[in-house]
């Protein structure tokens, strides 16, 4: 039975250990993403605010990140619009109501995306503890065991058995502190992009209302080899080129 009390405790202890590396990996991940997404949203919205009209903006190439991928499903909603004759319900929007019902999807989306793995620290947050004192329990009631198989309770007898559930108390609260911090970091930092994600919608639908909801096509100039704008250009005059002399 001792043995059986000894094992529930070490098996708490490797819970724990499990549970610290998970948090720590996903502390890991979430800030790389979080400083990710902050770093490309700026770098697209600087871009996107610098264009000198819509059509500019909708040509703006190579860019990540959230703002740039609702911006992206923005203009190609109206782009589906202009060249769709489709009368079906997916299609029975109008233009304002399509782009906002697609702009708001491509938000949601983007919000799971960024909360995925927040549930995870949650959990172990507010777990972490508790499983920390299942394994107290155990070296409590190990402790008391040995004190009734050798009818003493010097500290020789119970040190190790105490020692262990206090171990397990400590990793267990260890474990939910860093879990609770990211987590409420993380939420933060959730709840701010997905506000910058919002306004930027808004402001997008704003912009394109001026243009009735249309994207002007930007213009493409090609160059003509030079003998076709000389050619072109004598054609202009009304003469034709003149054809090389011939000396007898």
């Amino acid at each position: 039975m001792k043995d059986l009390y000894q094992f529930a405790v070490d098996l708490t202890i490797w819970l724990l250990f499990a549970f610290s590396i998970v948090t720590w990996a996903l502390i890991v991940i979430k800030g790389v993403q979080n400083f990710l997404a902050a770093k490309r949203n700026r770098r697209f919205t600087k871009a996107f605010w610098g264009a000198s009209d819509l059509s500019a903006a909708a040509a703006l190439e190579n860019y990540q990140g959230s703002a740039a991928r609702v911006a992206e499903v923005g203009f190609r909603t109206l782009r589906s619009a202009d060249s769709s004759s489709a009368h079906d319900l997916e299609h029975s929007w109008d233009r304002q109501d399509l782009l906002e019902r697609h702009l708001r999807q491509h938000i949601q989306k983007e919000r799971r995306s960024l909360e995925s793995g927040l549930a995870i620290l949650a959990s172990i947050g507010t777990t972490a503890p508790f499983v920390g004192l299942f394994g107290t329990v155990f070296g409590i009631i190990e402790a008391l065991t040995a004190i009734s198989s050798s009818s003493s309770a010097s500290i020789e007898v119970v040190a190790g058995p105490i020692g262990h559930a206090l171990i397990a108390t400590g990793f267990g609260i260890a474990v939910a502190i860093p879990s609770v911090l990211a987590y409420n970091y993380f939420l933060r930092r959730l709840k701010l992009i997905s506000a910058d994600l919002d306004d930027f919608a808004t402001d997008f639908i704003t912009l394109v209302q001026k243009s009735g909801f249309r994207i002007k096509p930007v213009a493409v100039t090609t160059k003509l080899p030079n003998a076709r704008v000389e050619a072109s250009g004598n054609s202009g005059n009304g003469k034709a080129p003149s054809s090389p002399e011939v000396f007898a």
